[in-house]
């Protein structure tokens, strides 16, 4: 096979690719819109890699470990906290992979987790990969999945709201060429056919003319009206009246915040059952950066370890300003969650086993239970809590960030909000707590604005935010419709708007009462349906205060209103309030040397925080790279006998004419002008003067020859026989 046709086929495989990544997209495209998948170009990155690695022959092994990494990578990425290269958790990960192996087997379809969910799509995808490679490039073949992509769209443009007229028509152009190339390779094949631009021509042509017409048939040809009526409807009021809901997520507590808004469906099944003297809320997570679709987190601290009756390392308010009342509550976990439940104000944990202990992520404040250095589920367990009555005079001390005293990196945390946001809702901020004077005033004011404004709570109609509307905005001036998640999110931002600090929580409500208990407590039921998010507001010399802004809920805050109660005296200064116990990195010491403040440990927590906080850069960065250092090895052809010549002229030396010559063998390799195996290099010199028509390559191997045998060579050797080797290298070029 010449060079000229290994370059056509090199270019028929690569648009072969192309056009099996577009039909594979396709698949993808209503997943993105009827579902609440969030991300999916991290999926279409996948099936891209896949791909690549396909066209490239990388060994099996090799690709299949660059796809698990890829895979591992934004699994920790989306799921998990931490460094991805701290390898701890990946025992999270896999005691979670055994939890849904279980769960499969048992049928326990509603509690597979989102994680093991993204896990089994990426698997699907790379088995979707590997197909379209073996139907494209093994079998040339591929009308089954031609027609399975139609039959897919199809359905769905039928049976669902996904409007697929564009997907179709997509469908049809990319599958007819694809089918139209591989007639036209296995004709080649079969019947001997030389190739080339002409026989590719008179088969290309036509197969172009015939999708084209078809598609302007399409388009501009009569439409007649459907025979059917729409079953979307009927399926819908038969959902509805069967007690099955308009469809949508399962409620319940999730990891992925990314991307929210979207109907829920309610879920009965018990979770927790809680002994406790008050009813109160129960925390899992916090998350501080709003990204105008939904939540994430932004620190990346590693976890504090903490052991049973070890008070609990993260303070959630000034307890020295407050009246608290410590107790304790017993929590049983029906599900197997490698993480507890707590209230605000946790002192500490005990279990009646002495192998396990707890360790909690700085950024989320989720607590993680642990048996040795494996997360582990915990059945039962027992927390001691303070319960705080906050004091109003204390809150209201603040009026503004300038004398609330919190430290620059607290307020940007706590302050962020995206460029995205539109004008609007700062806006309304301003107007809803344009009549306040204190932090307090504005935030209850916010907090009551939901009750008074024809707000409604529902978790079946709820809105989805397009590609440019933000998940607030929606709610506050379009919508005015959603559960929890709507009204929380809502209540921080307008918060932040006017430069309160302010975070999203996420947990549980107190759950259903059962009555009083066997030890004096009030028992109650958590189940599903009890997840729950609300506001925490952090007032200087006080802490964090939880705010219930969703209607019909209540998060049973205890305030005291007597303004000469102690708390209004002992209430710190704004230049002395006390702050969040969360480690903030050392300010650098200006006093030490650069040389002794040196520390490689230091350096690395530096490359680690700067790859979390610029991974997509660094991705795009290294996509980017990738693409041109393969564009510019299928081109090497093409520049690489310039780079030679540009290096080889700077040498004078005659010892370099052996370096030349080498240099020269590899590029005629290169080039397809091969050695055989066993060939002497005269005969070899003969077969590449007889192919270039020269005598060039037979006066460069005597000069070769006698350097060999000799050991060296006549003075002015490599000057003589410079232009002869460049004349050479140039014709190689492509």
């Amino acid at each position: 096979m010449t060079d000229v046709n290994k370059k056509q086929e090199t270019m028929s495989a690569l648009f072969l690719y192309l056009l099996g990544f577009l039909l594979l997209w396709e698949w993808l495209r209503p997943v993105d819109a009827l579902t609440n998948t969030g991300n999916i170009y991290i999926f279409l990155g996948f099936l891209l890699l896949c791909l690549v690695l396909s066209f490239s022959k990388v060994q099996v092994l090799i690709g299949a470990l660059l796809k698990t990494v890829y895979i591992l990578y934004f699994i920790h990425h989306y799921y998990f906290e931490g460094s991805f290269f701290q390898l701890s958790w990946l025992s999270q990960f896999w005691d979670d992979l055994i939890l849904n192996i279980s769960n499969s087997f048992q049928m326990e379809w509603s509690g597979l987790t989102f994680v093991f969910r993204s896990l089994l799509f990426f698997i699907l995808l790379w088995l979707m990969a590997y197909l379209i490679h073996y139907w494209l490039i093994i079998r040339r073949q591929i009308f089954i999945f031609f027609f399975m992509t139609l039959v897919y769209i199809t359905v769905l443009d039928t049976f669902t709201p996904y409007e697929a007229d564009g997907a179709i028509v997509r469908t049809v152009v990319v599958g007819f060429a694809v089918m139209g190339m591989l007639t036209f390779q296995r004709l080649v094949e079969r019947e001997a056919i030389v190739k080339g631009l002409t026989s590719k021509g008179k088969w290309g042509l036509p197969l172009l003319l015939m999708i084209g017409a078809s598609v302007a048939l399409g388009f501009g040809g009569p439409k007649a009206e459907p025979i059917w009526p729409d079953p979307v409807p009927y399926l819908t009021s038969y959902s509805e009246d069967s007690g099955g809901g308009t469809g949508g997520q399962r409620v319940g507590y999730g990891t992925d915040d990314t991307s929210l808004g979207g109907p829920f469906i309610g879920d009965d099944t018990v979770v927790y059952e809680t002994e406790v003297d008050q009813r109160h809320y129960w925390r899992v997570e916090t998350k501080d950066i709003y990204t105008g679709k939904g939540w994430e987190v932004s620190s990346s601290d590693d976890p504090i370890p903490f052991a049973q009756n070890e008070g609990f390392p993260i303070s959630s308010f000034n307890q020295e300003g407050l009246e608290v009342k410590e107790v304790t509550a017993n929590v049983s976990s029906v599900r197997n969650y490698p993480h507890i439940i707590y209230p605000l104000g946790l002192k500490s944990v005990s279990t009646d086993n002495g192998n396990y202990s707890f360790r909690v992520n700085g950024g989320l404040e989720k607590v993680y239970t642990l048996e040795g250095d494996r997360t582990a589920s915990l059945e039962e367990y027992s927390v001691s809590y303070d319960i705080p009555r906050y004091s109003v005079t204390a809150m209201k001390a603040t009026k503004s960030l300038e004398e609330a005293g919190l430290s620059q990196e607290f307020i940007y945390q706590y302050t962020q909000l995206p460029e995205t946001l539109p004008q609007r809702v700062k806006d309304l901020a301003l107007e809803i707590t344009g009549e306040q004077e204190t932090w307090f005033d504005k935030a209850r004011a916010v907090e009551r604005y939901f009750g008074m404004n024809g707000f409604t709570y529902d978790q079946i109609d709820v809105a989805v935010p397009g590609a440019d509307e933000d998940y607030v905005d929606q709610f506050l001036f379009e919508t005015l419709r959603g559960y929890c998640d709507n009204y929380s999110t809502s209540m921080v931002v307008l918060l932040r708007s006017v430069g309160i600090p302010s975070r999203w929580v996420k947990g549980y409500t107190e759950g259903e009462y059962q009555g009083p208990t066997d030890s004096g407590k009030r028992g109650y039921t958590i189940t599903n349906n009890n997840a729950h998010s609300w506001v925490e507001v952090y007032f200087p010399g006080v802490g964090w205060v939880p705010f219930e802004p969703t209607q019909g809920f209540s998060s049973n805050v205890q305030l005291n209103f007597d303004s000469t109660t102690q708390d209004s005296t002992e209430v710190e200064t704004p230049e002395t309030a006390e702050q969040p116990d969360v480690e903030k990195p050392e300010a650098p010491e200006e006093t030490v040397s650069a040389e002794s403040s040196f520390s490689w440990k230091d350096l690395w927590t530096k490359i680690e925080v700067g790859f979390v906080e610029h991974w997509k850069k660094g991705l795009i960065i290294l996509g980017v790279m990738g693409v041109v250092a393969f564009i510019a090895y299928k081109l090497r052809l093409k520049w690489l006998p310039h780079v030679l010549v540009l290096i080889f002229r700077f040498k004078k030396k005659d010892d370099d004419f052996s370096k030349a010559y080498l240099a020269l063998l590899k590029q005629l390799d290169r080039y397809g002008i091969k050695r055989k195996e066993h060939q002497t290099l005269r005969d070899y010199a003969d077969y590449v003067d007889y192919f270039f028509s020269s005598k060039d390559m037979g006066t460069l191997t005597s000069v070769y020859e006698r350097y060999v045998y000799k050991g060296k060579l006549e003075e002015g050797s490599w000057d003589q026989t410079r232009e002869l080797w460049e004349n050479l290298i140039k014709k190689t070029i492509a």
